[in-house]
């Protein structure tokens, strides 16, 4: 195993890492920029770097700084968490090159399945379903010719996105052009490469994802799923363990994911996502090749440390469990409390949190960096905490999550709390109808 490893990150993944690092017995050095050097992962590890100021390419996108900082400390690995280089190619290939570990997939497989076109005929070759798509799009009259072919609406989608930007539905001809300029400019900004690509759009789906681990020689093994569908803007705001799916369908979708895994040779933690309509068709969306931020909900329901078992494959050490090693027990529901206002359309609410209280009880997990007196910088993303409820069914999680945001006390900033509280009491929620687009349709 690992006697030292650098985490780069920040927050409460940051934090997550270094919790899993040290019950390893691995020293943690965190690197961090000038606007998080009061955060609680720099606080609490054993060793802290300043990588640079706070924009993050200057920062926790500085790739030399960050080997520079790992080098000089002493680090064997690295570890990416998620967001930032966490699903980068040449920051991979960058680590080897310098004899450090790269805690995640292999460079190549980073590259061949973190773009979305090239992920999409992966899943062909291995016979996983995909929705009708196109290739890389070099131009709107490309696009148009597309969807004149399938038939609206359709999804324009960023070949290297994430996160939902660079994305757009389009019901009509009319729309396409425009949108697809728009799309193309938010992914050249966020991603540097403005590659575009169509979908045909599934209408009313489920986002479930399968949660997969590999060691990389064909051995891969699956934590089972989770339902993503209640996203704003594609993104995630809640997610629960196991999703609310069939045994029967739960199981072929499964398989889906864990033969793409196999066809691979995927090492690590990845997740496999999956659209799946109210007829009980199901598509191949994207892979994420690193550890998701929703992985606590897996965690609670399977009782496994999955980012222990990173270190793990990482450390050459293999899987340590098999598939029958892993059972689904009880029900998880995971909420994102984010500094933003959704009275006023989510507006972003930096400051400093002047008091906070945390919920507790039985089955009751807070993730969290921040604590009484902490500033939320505005360079980064408005994550103030996870926190997740277990209980033995999911009538009893959502009674054990409301009660749990009721005790939740925080000060000082704006939060999504009254936002969850309203979705755990919708009705469409609690008797489990839920679609992607539960938060326009139901929560407007």
């Amino acid at each position: 195993m690992f006697k030292k490893i650098l985490i780069a990150n920040r927050g409460e993944i940051a934090l997550r890492i270094l919790r899993a690092a040290r019950e390893l017995g691995i020293r943690t050095v965190v690197a961090y920029s000038e606007a998080d050097q009061n955060s609680l992962p720099v606080l609490l590890a054993d060793e802290s770097m300043c990588i640079g100021p706070a924009p993050a390419n200057a920062s926790y996108l500085n790739v030399r700084n960050l080997l520079s900082a790992a080098a000089v400390s002493g680090c064997e690995a690295i570890h990416p968490g998620y967001g930032f280089l966490a699903e980068n190619a040449e920051f991979a290939e960058k680590c080897e090159e310098h004899n450090l570990v790269f805690i995640g997939p292999r460079p190549e497989t980073i590259r061949r399945i973190g773009d979305k076109a090239s992920a999409r005929a992966l899943a062909v070759e291995a016979g996983v379903p995909i929705t009708p798509g196109s290739g890389p799009l070099d131009d709107v009259e490309a696009a148009q010719r597309f969807a004149a072919e399938v038939g609206y609406p359709v999804m324009l989608k960023a070949s290297a996105g994430g996160g939902g930007r660079g994305m757009r539905v389009v019901q009509s001809e009319n729309e396409l052009e425009r949108l697809f300029v728009g799309a193309r400019e938010e992914a050249r900004a966020a991603f540097g490469n403005p590659e575009m690509y169509l979908e045909k759009y599934v209408e009313e789906p489920k986002h479930v994802e399968i949660q997969v681990f590999g060691d990389g020689e064909g051995n891969v093994v699956h934590f089972y799923d989770r339902d993503c569908s209640i996203q704003r803007r594609y993104q995630k705001v809640l997610e629960e363990a196991p999703s609310l799916l069939e045994d029967d369908l739960r199981a072929r979708i499964a398989d889906a994911a864990v033969t793409l895994a196999k066809y691979i040779r995927y090492r690590g933690a990845g997740t496999v996502e999956f659209l799946v309509d109210v007829h009980g068709a199901f598509y191949f969306s994207e892979m994420n090749t690193r550890i998701q931020v929703e992985h606590p909900a897996t965690e609670l329901v399977t009782r496994f440390d999955l980012v222990q078992e990173q270190f793990r494959v990482a450390a050459g050490q293999g899987l340590s469990v098999t598939q029958d090693d892993i059972e689904v027990e009880g029900h998880a529901i995971e909420v994102r409390i984010n500094a933003e206002d959704p009275a006023h359309d989510f507006r972003p609410s930096a400051g400093t949190i002047t008091d906070v209280h945390w919920p507790g009880g039985p089955g009751i997990r807070v993730d969290s960096h921040v604590y009484a007196g902490y500033r939320i910088p505005p360079n980064y993303d408005s994550l103030v905490a996870k926190i997740l409820a277990w209980a033995p069914t999911r009538e009893e999680a959502i009674a054990r999550m409301e009660r749990a945001l009721r005790e939740t006390v925080i000060e000082g900033v704006t939060t999504t709390i009254p936002f969850h509280l309203d979705v755990l009491e919708n009705a469409f929620y609690r008797r489990g109808a839920i679609y992607t687009n539960f938060i326009a349709r139901r929560m407007s």
